[in-house]
């Protein structure tokens, strides 16, 4: 029986997942379960799937979550110091999906201890790509990609050998604003970026859809991942989210991964790996779909891919800076404080200010480093927006 936990469990990624195993538990023993303020999600999912442990990361809500699980055998926790021990729990498989920077210190805890890690939090390769890859090396820890695009890679590539890769094609749905006119997205409201055409989504990451911050993000988890250099990774739009990567080789063949717009194809292949298992997923009916389109994204609607590239070019802690504060930056824009087209000048601002004397490409790569970067840039961030808003 497999051990498995969840970090993340209430979201789309962690609900996804407890669907799959749900349908057989015969093969799953459920160590942790980890959510945030839905707290009837949590204890329900850990009071049916047995697990040992549940945590919110909410302190405040600890109380709330002891007498949901009152009675059920289940440990209640709460907080930034009982999900790290949650994830320290001895486990064969972890799903690590919280969303944020916060989503790192799991991400380590897994690698550490050898377990497959099952990597949904981007910003674990973004903000520290160099220290978790290491870690997994000397650990002999396995990770597995489970955003779709970094999924349809990694398939991609089995068998292949990275000597003979030209190119890796990541593709973008173009998000909510991938037909508006720039002037209409200068004035767009959260409301607007918060609807997805093709996902069903948190605002958060609907957002970062729309803004390409999602996919400037996954641009810097390809580099860390797959250790390909910047100019090896290429953005296509593709409205259909059918095809969710390509790979192309020396030999001018491209590798592409189709398959429909659910996440539990690149949940499953990563829960089920080394085999390829059935899956609930569509079939696709390739003459009913008729056609697939792509065309080149417009960094003038989405600035975050040439900020990705400049990011993947200086390496060091600038992943860390800018994901600290693309996150606070989308904290201002959903308060209503600064416009959409003003988030990617507010982490161009940071970005500039804190690579002063090169100190971000110099910087060792460590978890205190990293947490201070990006608390930094969260700071700077703040000042930043003010002054964008004034």
């Amino acid at each position: 029986m497999k051990r498995v936990s969840i970090f993340g469990a209430t979201g789309s990624i962690g609900q996804n997942t407890i669907d799959l195993i749900r349908r057989a538990p015969d093969e799953y023993q459920v160590v942790a379960l980890s959510g945030g303020a839905n707290i009837k999600q949590l204890a329900q999912d850990a009071i049916e799937l047995g697990a040992e442990v549940a945590v919110t990361c909410y302190d405040a809500r600890l109380d709330e979550l002891r007498n949901a699980l009152a009675g059920s055998g289940v440990d209640a926790q709460a907080g930034s110091s009982a999900i790290k021990e949650a994830a320290a729990r001895p486990a064969d498989w972890i799903m690590s999906a919280i969303v944020g920077v916060a989503g790192l210190v799991p991400s380590l805890e897994a690698v550490k201890q050898g377990a497959t890690l099952a990597l949904a939090n981007k910003e674990s390769l973004v903000a520290a790509g160099p220290l978790l890859m290491r870690l997994a090396r000397e650990n002999n820890a396995t990770i597995l990609p489970v955003d779709s695009e970094h999924s349809a890679v990694f398939q991609a590539l089995i068998g292949e050998d990275m000597s003979a890769v030209e190119r890796v094609i990541i593709t973008a749905s173009g998000g909510a604003f991938r037909d508006w006119p720039i002037d209409k997205i200068r004035t767009a409201t959260v409301a607007d970026a918060s609807s997805h055409p093709n996902w069903d989504m948190g605002q958060r990451i609907t957002i970062d859809s729309a803004s390409m911050f999602n996919k400037s993000l996954e641009l810097i988890e390809a580099k860390e991942f797959f250790g390909v250099f910047p100019s090896q990774i290429e953005t296509l739009v593709h409205p259909e989210s059918m095809i969710h990567a390509l790979v192309g080789f020396n030999d001018g063949a491209l590798m592409a991964h189709v398959g429909p717009p659910d996440m539990r194809h690149a949940i499953g292949f990563a829960l089920h790996w080394p085999e390829r298992r059935k899956l609930p997923v569509e079939r696709l009916d390739l003459a009913k779909i008729g056609s697939f389109t792509f065309r080149a994204p417009d960094e003038a609607l989405y600035p975050a891919l040439r900020l990705a590239r400049e990011v993947m070019e200086l390496g060091g802690l600038s992943g860390a800076v800018f994901n600290g504060a693309k996150e606070r930056a989308l904290d201002h824009f959903i308060a209503g404080r600064i416009g959409f087209l003003d988030m990617a000048q507010v982490v161009e601002q940071v970005l500039s200010q804190m690579d002063a004397d090169n100190r971000l490409r110099n910087a060792d790569i460590t978890l205190d480093t990293v947490q201070a970067a990006d608390h930094m840039a969260r700071q700077i961030a703040d000042i930043k927006s003010k002054a964008v808003a004034a």
